[in-house]
């Protein structure tokens, strides 16, 4: 293979090394692992839902895709994003080539990867030297394989020495992740997708699965049991008008509404004592402070009627079959945790866990999420350890080789307080990889104001021309989903695989070995050597989660995942009383299979807790200036994130409006003045923006919506966190709205 000219003039170790094995970097044809004009299958790599996608190959690369029939996930559906999803690898504004800043003229000019990466190490090593370990770190997402997110925290915390990162999952996940740790003592969704379609009621809580995840609505629609399906969100969203209650309660008054229910529960004996009792711990001191959540209370502050409120009560008593659903409503709000966690105890009062058609939750955003907080080495340390726990450390280790004294004690901060290390001159460094903060995070104008006080920052990504790359120092090109290969988690803790199956342009390599060469640039190369590829990597993966409630030691290899359409974990080598099961590596698994069907948790006496705290005010109340609510949400299926990869379809982009809109209740319009389609102008305490004007009965006199695709939404957003997850609220702020 004749390299890039780039790379062929600089004679230096890695350009004898690609020289020698130019595959092991990416660079160079698909690897030969199936027949070069036939089809393989692998998931998505959008969102959570995890779709199984066929991939149609001619002379080694892909050229179309279908939905995998076979799949246990999809069933031979894929939604807009999924027929889409080779698209973006042909953008023509893929990152191809390393660019660094040039310090004259400020453009951004191509270099060789030789140079990127010794600029990389030095640059961080003098950071390092000048302010400490503590004054680098990165960001990261839950948009890349498991294997690299493994990877990349090994690398920073125990080679380079770093010990800040975070990743993007924290605006999606965070509360989810928290919730579960504290209420079963691991981060366990306890659900499988079959369980859609065995529920006799459904109930979302600040969820609207038709638009953000349609795999998991057609799920629903495929239930037999003609089921209740309710909603609780104050939007009527496109899942609302599909339900059969819609509950639309005053924005961020979730937690009294639950606490409220539970009440009325519990007084009329519509719970499973057994249950509480031989399954669960501190259901006392929970009955006691739920007390206080009268329907009169309750009503008075949510905008719900007593009549309501005993309709939802009742619906959820009588049923048989109870699964609660959640996702960004719930998990992005400054009391968050314990939102979730009143929804984890209506599961439990009710014994609605553990069996077909129950459960306690979470909805994933990203595709990878799940894999970014079980194995990113970021608020947990590999596998779901502790970083405090000393007998943690040393097995993690062990398995990989690091002496105790490399990993850290501390977990990291968490984004927000990275961000707030910038502004506080602590932070001096920032390696941005796969995610798009000065789009995606809140209160954007401080973010990228925030930016230009860096000493050095490094993006890694697909695209030269994300809002965040932009801003970059320097930019490592990167390959996509589809040009590499590893797992991905989806929101059922099934593992995924996905493949190589195209060419990554240019000189763009895969995550992995951007991190494999970066070990080698900082001289810690040989502390990794076990990390010779994906599988290489996943394969340690195993091992540590060895015992955890993770335990994925029963997966033989990628092959084996490959051939079971997925593996949810936990698929261990040996038996355990958590997972009922006696196994051996290799063995095929169930395809739907459940946590917590024997009653027993993850905490030290087996028994799921009780969390509560009193609802807390919003940070940002409305008042005469700033008098509307504003919502967030997601606004169209065909539309992803901050749009870097959606944007590059013709398709996708034709099937949502291009340009930031605003939904208005009609009776605010006619007060203002508004018609429909006019510009107005939405203002909060820290920007304005403009935008179109939809009148619209689906949101309440008092309150706007904007989907979260658009990039001056962010602007606007109120930057208050959930004190326990750190998750941001995007979703309510004051503004002003007015006609443009």
């Amino acid at each position: 293979m004749k390299l890039p000219i780039a790379l062929r003039n600089f004679d230096g170790p890695l350009t004898r090394e690609l020289v020698r094995e130019p595959g092991k970097f990416g660079l160079g044809q698909v690897p030969g692992k199936v027949a070069p004009d036939a089809a393989t299958t692998m998931v998505c790599g959008f969102c959570s839902t995890g779709c199984g996608l066929k991939i149609h190959l001619k002379d080694g690369q892909a050229v179309n895709l279908s939905a995998e029939t076979d799949y246990p996930v999809n069933l031979g559906m894929a939604c807009p994003k999924g027929w889409e999803a080779l698209t973006p690898l042909a953008a023509h504004d893929r990152a191809t080539t390393p660019l660094l800043r040039n310090e004259k003229t400020g453009e951004m000019e191509p270099v060789d990867w030789e140079r990127a990466l010794v600029l990389f190490c030095e640059r961080f090593k003098d950071i390092k030297a000048k302010h400490g370990a503590e004054s680098v770190a990165f960001l990261s997402t839950g948009q890349i394989v498991t294997e690299e997110l493994a990877l990349l925290g090994s690398l920073w915390k125990f080679g380079m020495g770093f010990l800040h990162c975070d990743s993007n999952t924290r605006q999606c996940m965070a509360t989810s992740h928290v919730a579960y740790k504290q209420s079963f003592g691991f981060d366990a969704p306890p659900f499988t997708y079959a369980d859609f379609e065995e529920s006799d009621v459904l109930v979302f809580v600040g969820a609207n699965p038709c638009i953000a995840h349609p795999i998991m609505w057609q799920r629903v629609m495929r239930n037999p049991h003609g089921p209740e399906i309710i909603v609780v969100d104050p939007r009527k969203t496109e899942t609302a008008m599909a339900a059969t209650q819609h509950f639309a309660l005053m924005p961020k008054s979730d937690l009294t509404l639950l606490y409220g229910i539970a009440h009325m529960l519990i007084a009329g004996e519509k719970i499973d004592r057994d249950f509480i009792a031989a399954h669960t711990s501190g259901f006392a001191e929970f009955a006691g402070f739920v007390m206080r959540f009268t329907p009169v209370h309750v009503a008075a502050q949510t905008g719900l009627t007593i009549a309501e409120l005993s309709r939802l009560a009742q619906t959820i008593g009588d049923g048989k079959r109870v699964s609660f659903w959640w996702t960004m409503g719930v998990n992005q709000s400054h009391e968050a945790t314990r939102t979730a966690q009143a929804i984890i105890a209506l599961a439990l009062i009710t014994g609605n866990i553990g069996r077909p058609g129950t459960g306690a939750n979470s909805i994933t955003g990203q595709c990878n999420a799940m894999g970014s907080r079980i194995f990113a080495n970021i608020t947990s340390l590999l596998g779901g350890h502790d970083f405090k726990n000393a007998e943690h450390r040393a097995k993690v280790g062990r398995v990989l080789g690091i002496p105790d004294e490399k990993i850290p004690t501390e977990p990291s901060l968490a984004y927000d307080q990275i961000v707030q290390g910038i502004e506080d001159g602590k932070i001096k460094g920032l390696w941005v990889i796969a995610t798009n903060g000065s789009h995606s995070w809140i209160h954007q104008d401080r973010f990228n104001a925030l930016l230009a006080k860096l000493d050095f920052l490094v993006v890694q990504e697909m695209y030269a021309s994300t809002e965040t790359a932009r801003h970059a120092d320097l930019v490592l090109p990167a390959a996509g989903w589809g040009e590499k290969e590893g797992t991905l988690i989806n929101s059922e803790r099934r593992i995924g695989l996905v493949k190589k199956v195209s060419r990554a342009p240019g000189q763009a390599l895969a995550d992995f070995h951007i991190f494999q060469l970066i070990a080698h640039y900082w001289g810690c190369g040989a502390m990794f050597a076990r990390w010779s590829s994906p599988e290489a990597a996943f394969q340690l993966m195993k091992e540590i989660s060895r015992d955890q409630p993770c335990d994925i030691t029963g997966i033989a290899d990628y092959a084996h995942i490959d051939a079971a359409g997925g593996i949810q974990w936990p698929w261990t080598s040996v038996a355990n009383d958590e997972c009922r099961m006696t196994n051996v590596e290799g063995a095929m698994p169930p395809q739907q299979r459940r946590l917590f069907a024997d009653g027993k948790f993850f905490t030290p006496d087996k028994k799921a807790r009780f969390l509560f705290d009193m609802p807390r005010p919003v940070a940002e109340p409305t008042d005469a200036d700033f008098p509307f609510v504003l919502l967030t949400g997601r606004g169209s299926s065909s539309q992803w994130h901050t749009g870097s990869r959606t944007d590059k379809s013709d398709v996708l982009r034709k099937l949502a409006p291009a340009h930031c809109y605003v939904e208005i209740n009609p009776a605010d319009a006619v007060r203002l003045g508004i018609e429909p389609g006019s510009e107005v102008r939405i203002a909060s305490r820290r920007a304005e923006i403009t935008a179109a004007a939809f009148v619209t009965s689906t949101v309440r006199a008092g309150q706007l919506f904007v989907p979260m695709h658009y990039r001056e939404l962010n602007r606007l957003t109120h930057a208050s966190f959930d004190p326990h997850s750190r998750q941001p609220s995007y979703k309510y702020c004051a503004v002003a709205l007015a006609a443009g």
